[in-house]
């Protein structure tokens, strides 16, 4: 019975192939794919609330009850002009370009960034309750995102080693 063994040269090569998050290892690279894997689900979803605005259609409510077009119709689906699904895809990218950068500044930045994010999200979630009296699942859904989000970027930032000086 022979082994079937890497050779030197492979193994090399293994060693030193560039890899996605390079300067992030063990349990914070576990982390920072986990935040990617949830940031795109984020984007995904900002991406469709994106569409249906700009398409001027009727979001897809698997309720039926017109709770989503309600809220994605209202007074507070724009920001200073700016439409709200915009600005999540806007969070959700910088979320995920926060992962390249290295070290300290890139975990600060991803947990400011999702921070702010929750905070909007609650904002815009208390405005569908008490003012718009409508939920939009989509919403909802970003909400909760951007909620997990800041829990793992704040749980990243605060888990690592500072940076030498």
């Amino acid at each position: 019975m022979s082994e079937v063994s890497t050779p030197p040269v492979a193994a090399e090569e293994e060693r030193t192939r560039p890899r996605l998050f390079g300067g992030v290892t063990g349990s914070e690279r576990k982390l920072v794919l986990v935040i990617a894997g949830i940031a795109l689900v984020g984007v995904g979803i900002a991406t469709y609330l994106v569409y249906v605005h700009y398409a001027g259609i009727q979001p897809f409510c698997v309720s039926g009850s017109g709770g989503c077009e309600k809220v994605q119709t209202s007074d507070y689906a724009d920001l200073a002009g700016i439409p709200v699904a915009d600005l999540g895809l806007a969070g959700y990218l910088a979320i995920l370009g926060s992962l390249f950068i290295r070290g300290d500044l890139g975990r600060l930045a991803g947990a400011a960034i999702a921070l702010s994010g929750f905070g909007f999200s609650m904002y815009l979630t208390y405005r569908e309750i008490f003012t718009i009296k409508a939920i939009c699942q989509w919403c909802v859904a970003s909400a909760v995102l951007m909620t997990l989000l800041a829990i793992l970027t704040v749980i990243r930032l605060l888990k690592s080693e500072p940076d030498p000086v």
